[in-house]
């Protein structure tokens, strides 16, 4: 019996990104020192306080059962405290909060909590691949928004046709955005409410890196805009801001009935973050209400670090205003898929193409400032040093 697995499997998209894991695997084979800039894993540990918080939790016997599959009340309540700190944003931990096993649990299951086989749903191209994934995994047809350069990555919302914004259920956007490092301000935000409220749509807003913004920017919720609980929800998480990554934890904040719907879903399918987790995550945001604690000064100088030392190379990217990434442009007469494998074969520096993440990034590469600084100066001289033996 040959098992191929089910037709959908083949449209998850993930296909550049297995590819990319095999090119690696293959330059590690050969002895070569890979610098991975890759996909965007955190490499710096939490904090003291959120370690030695998990360390008490783990060694609580009473953590070991089924936790409340909506998440303790008390994480939740320190997740309003921290969203009326941090955005002054009011929300009910009862009704309007939902702990997640990381924002891509939530990501992946939401269309299946919202719509039907069929449905329409509004999703970026470049964007995260989650946002399409998901879309597959519930039958629902994507429509797919070009962001591009010329307008900062911001959509035209306008020049979405009229008969998709009334038939669709939700539209999903990411500022700042990950792949494309772009951010959105006040204006647009409430534009895209009033859009939304004009077309009795949901906005699902994707906030994982509020946290990590440079030159004075600061990111916005997007429930900060008046009226906006009644269109809206929020994923947020603590993987990039707290060094949580492989701790999977995370939360949907906003419109109480899909809160509701995403819970009901999740409620048939897991029982909810180990509890000893939820401590440590309300150790990181109430370190964070205490002390400011932010992670965004280590980016930020990894990021004029990088920047600068590829500008002396000859390649010039402009610097993002926040995220741990870098949307980089690449040189006329390459594909981002081939300059991204001859980067690898020949530098030992591991990139992500753009058209991974939709055919509106082709052109460009992801770059992940996820090694210390001195890593980052040599994987710029390695890439330097290829170009100019192209020259």
């Amino acid at each position: 019996m040959k098992i191929t697995g089910s037709k959908r499997l083949s449209q998850l998209g993930s296909a550049i990104f297995s590819e990319v894991a095999d090119w690696k695997r293959e330059v590690m084979n050969q002895g070569v020192d890979v610098i991975d800039l890759g996909i965007g894993s955190p490499d710096l540990p939490p904090s003291d306080r959120i370690i030695e918080a998990i360390t008490e939790a783990v060694r609580n016997p009473a953590h070991y059962g089924y936790p409340n599959s909506e998440g303790s009340l008390a994480f939740r309540e320190t997740v309003a405290r921290w969203y009326s700190y941090r955005f002054g944003v009011e929300l009910s931990p009862e009704s309007e909060i939902l702990t997640l096993m990381g924002s891509q649990d939530g990501l992946a299951h939401l269309a299946l909590s919202l719509c039907d086989p069929g449905d329409i749903a509004i999703v970026p191209d470049p964007g995260y691949p989650i946002y399409s994934a998901s879309l597959v995994l519930a039958g629902v047809e994507p429509y797919l928004l070009p962001l591009r350069a010329e307008h900062n990555f911001l959509p035209q919302l306008e020049d979405i046709p009229v008969d998709v914004a009334a038939k669709a259920k939700f539209i999903l956007l990411n500022y700042p955005s990950n792949p494309l490092s772009a951010v959105a301000d006040r204006a647009f935000f409430e534009h895209l409410i009033t859009y939304a409220k004009k077309h009795d749509l949901l906005v699902v807003h994707d906030l994982a890196y509020s946290e990590m913004a440079f030159d004075g920017y600061q990111p916005m919720s997007i429930l900060e805009i008046e009226g906006a609980k009644e269109v809206a929800v929020e994923f947020h998480s603590l993987s990039k801001s707290f060094n949580m990554a492989g701790c999977r934890i995370a939360f949907l904040t906003g419109n109480a009935g899909v809160v509701k719907a995403l819970k009901t879903l999740k409620s048939n399918i897991d029982y909810g973050v180990f509890s000893a987790i939820q401590a440590a995550g309300i150790a990181a945001l109430e370190e964070d209400m205490e002390h400011n604690h932010s992670v965004a000064h280590v980016y930020e100088r990894r990021r004029n670090v990088f920047i600068s030392a590829l500008a002396e190379t000859g390649w010039i990217i402009p610097p993002p205003k926040a995220t741990m990434f870098i949307w980089a442009p690449i040189p006329k007469g390459w594909t981002s898929r081939q300059i991204s494998r001859e980067m690898l074969y020949h530098a030992g520096v591991v990139v992500i193409p753009g058209d991974a993440f939709g055919a509106e990034g082709e052109g460009f590469v992801r770059i992940a400032l996820v090694q210390e600084e001195g890593r980052l100066l040599e994987a710029a001289k390695r890439i330097g040093d290829w170009l100019r033996k192209l020259e």
